[in-house]
This record gives structure tokens, sequence and C-alpha cells, in this order.
């Protein structure tokens, strides 16, 4: 008789493999060899494995000052197998070796990479790590012309590199210790070329595999393109503009007093991209005004888009509430985008998603405050960046004890896999009865 193989259901698949990778890198940082001072608990390297992979960028040990280089390897790998999804490097390895990839493989790359169907997931892995070396090198190129002047060939070019995975990956990890650690960018928040390079990367590593390959494929022609690349493209466009102004003028008196015109400019368009989900900054998070520090709490919540390398809600999830809320308003029974109907499945998990986000990060703000002697505004702003996979913060992350970093490790890891695949991993499928219950009466509203 032949053996049955033990086949996990793609989501706990997904979550085994990032839970493997996290372990195995927080095991490798532990080595006296990856930290400056050789003593790195298994705590801080689990904390610091588990943000890289989920492309996080909160950090307990600076990166520059606080990890050698073998420790920053270890980093960046991680990062960029996080940012990509582990399952996708694997699938990209089994086609070089000319292995075939079964229905179940599949599968399971269906979920990871955000493709919505079975056929095409071939070709959709092929095009992704080309893609994502691509941007990485060109955004590295465009680094170096900054930093190769002003750290030299060989650190200039490695400061280059790193940055530009960090960035395209969501990450937010920096190597800028050298200037004060956890300064992040703050010292070239007047360089225009380092500002809108980094911003590049964030926002096309942050609209996800399936909106990458509908351009590739089909261009500039916005007609062609899929209701999920139109509801991106435009919810992005949205929140980077409309970020763009609040910011600018939130700012002018708190995190950006004194600053030119043009540096602001340049500082307000950055804080708008960077909390979806970069965890870069160039100005002080706790200098940020209530309004700013509001506006960052919503935007780091909401993230990127699916099946990319960033976390939060989602760019979609956020996008088919708001048009389910207008058709609902108006007394429309359908939910319309672009000459499409939204259908009900989609609205459902929509509704899903952003309440198992908001139950998490409650009841974890809750736990932190009560913990640790912080306030609610510092509570939730740590929460958010780890549960959006964020990494901004406002300096509090090296002060928490074990059981507050316990809890932001687990706010990471649930945040990458995503809020609704980790309910579901503590959950038992079963299939319902086939039967119609009565229909009952609540008042909603």
């Amino acid at each position: 008789m032949k053996k049955r193989k033990l086949r996990l259901a793609p989501a706990r698949l997904i979550a085994l493999g990032f839970f493997v990778v996290i372990l195995v890198g927080a095991l490798l940082l532990t080595l006296p060899f990856a930290s400056k001072d050789g003593s790195a608990n298994f705590l801080d390297a689990l904390f610091t494995s588990t943000s890289a992979t989920c492309v996080t960028g909160l950090v307990v040990r600076d990166t520059f000052t606080g990890w050698t280089t073998f420790g920053q390897a270890v980093i960046l790998c991680l990062i960029q197998l996080g940012g990509l999804g582990f399952m996708t490097v694997i699938t990209l390895i089994s086609f070089a070796l000319g292995k075939r990839v079964g229905l179940y493989d599949r599968k399971v790359l269906m979920q990871s990479a955000g493709n919505f169907s079975l056929s095409g997931i071939g070709e959709l892995i092929r095009r992704i790590i080309p893609f994502a070396f691509v941007f990485e090198l060109l955004g590295a190129a465009l680094l170096a012309i900054r930093f190769v002047p002003e750290f030299g060939p060989g650190k200039g070019i490695y400061f280059a590199v790193f940055h530009a995975i960090s960035a395209f990956c969501n990450a937010g990890f920096d190597l800028m210790g050298g200037g004060g650690a956890f300064s992040s960018l703050t010292a070239y928040v007047a360089d225009p070329l380092v500002n809108l390079t980094v911003c590049l990367l964030i926002v096309i590593g942050g609209l996800g595999f399936l909106v990458w390959h509908d351009i590739v494929k089909n261009g500039l022609h916005w007609k062609r393109y899929q209701l999920h690349t139109k509801l991106v493209l435009t919810l992005t466009a949205v929140l980077v503009l409309g970020g763009w102004v609040l910011f600018f003028f939130f700012e002018r008196n708190a995190s950006m007093a004194g600053m030119p015109l043009s540096e602001r400019v340049l500082a307000s368009l950055f804080q708008s991209i960077t909390p979806r989900t970069a965890g870069f900054n160039t100005v002080d998070m706790a200098a940020l005004s209530e309004s700013g520090n509001l506006l960052t709490n919503v935007f780091m919540l909401i993230g990127g888009s699916p099946g990319s390398t960033a976390g939060g809600v989602k760019t979609t999830t956020v996008a088919v509430l708001l048009l389910s809320a207008i058709s609902s308003a108006r007394g429309r029974s359908r939910v319309n985008a672009f000459h499409y109907s939204i259908d009900r499945d989609s609205i459902r998990q929509a509704c899903s998603i952003l309440v198992i986000y908001l139950a998490m990060a409650i009841a974890a703000v809750l736990a932190l405050c009560a913990i640790e002697p912080i306030s609610l505004k510092q509570g939730m702003f740590e929460v958010n960046s780890a549960i959006g996979t964020v990494g901004l913060s406002m300096g509090i992350t090296p002060t928490l004890c074990t059981a507050s970093r316990l809890i932001l490790i687990l706010l990471m890891y649930a945040g990458r896999i995503g809020g609704l695949t980790f309910v579901l991993l503590f959950s038992e499928r079963r299939s319902e009865a086939p039967v119609d219950r009565p229909a009952g009466k609540i008042l909603l509203g």
C-alpha cells in the first residue's frame, strides 16, 4: 500500500514556512560572531529575525551598531526571503532544477503570491523575482550615487544594496546607526535622490505581484487592467497624494517646524509613503503632531496591497469596505466599481479582516499599556506598527520587557501571514449542515 503524504492546508503551510525561517534566522543571530558584543540573547535574536522575515523593521538593537556584517547579512537574507515569500523562492529553485510543480504546490503558491487562479501561476512566479531584482538593482545604483562618495566604494555599495532591498521589501531596516543609533534616514531629510528613490521602491514593492504582472502584460492600457489592479492603483494614489497634503499642513509646527519649504515638501511625501508599510523615517516620530500621529496610525493599519511585500489590512480591503458603505448609504443592494460588481464573499471577507485586525490591535494595546509604563498614544503606535508590519517607532521598543516583546512578535507574525489566515490556523474547518434556518430580524445602527 502506498503511504499517503501529509498535506497541510495552504494557509498552514505558509504559516509554518515563515515560522521555520524565523526560527533558523534567530538561531543564526545568536551565534557569537553575529552580534558586535558577542552576547545576543535568544529573545533579541528572535525579535530581530521575526521583524526581518515579516519585513517590519521594529528593532531592539540598532542594526549597524548591534550586529556584525555577518548578522546584517542574515537580516538582509531574511528580508529578501520574507518580502518575496519563501514559497516563491523555493518554486523558482524548483523551476531552475527542472522539477515540476504539482497541483498542491500550485494551490499554495496561488495563496502565497496573491493570484486568483491556478492557471498562469508558473508564469507569475517566473516574473516575480527577476522583476524584483531589477528594481532593487536600479534602486541600489541610484542610492550608490549618494552613498559611495560619502562612505567610500565598498561600504557605499553595500549600504546602497542593503537599503534598496530593505525599501523594496518594505522592511525599514537601515544601517545609518553610525550617525546615531536608531536614526534611520533622518540625515537625508533634505536629499531628493535618497527620498525619491526610497519612496519609489516602497510604492512599487507595495503594489503586489499581481499588479506588476497586469501592468507588464497590458502596458499603460487602463481599460485592460483587472478590477484588482484598478482598485490598488486608485487607492494607492489617493492615499499617497492625500497623505502628502495632510502631513504638509499637520506637521508645519511639529516634526517639520523650521524646515524650508522644499525640505518640508520632501519630508511630507516621505511621511505619506513610509507608514504603508516601510518603516523608514526622515523626521522624529515622537515629535509628530496629534493629527499627524493619528494619520500615521491609520496609514499603518491600512498597509500595502495583497500579494505584495507589504503588510496591513491591505488597500483592496479598505476599498471594498468604502464602496460597500457608499452603496449601502445610497440604498443599493449591489457594490460596483469600474463597471464590475464586487461579490458578496469579498465584502464579507473584507469585514472579517478589518474586525480581526482591530480586535488584535485593541487587545494588544490593552495588554501593552497594562504591562508597560507608557501612554495610550505610544502603545497604539507600536502595536499598529507591528501588526501592520511597518517598523516605525516612537522609541520605546528597545525598552520593552519580555512579555511586551513577545506580544509584538506575535503581532508581526500575524500581520505578515494575514490576520484572517492567523485566526484560521487555530480553527478547524467543518462543513456546514445543509439546513436553511429561519431568518431573524435585528436592528442595526
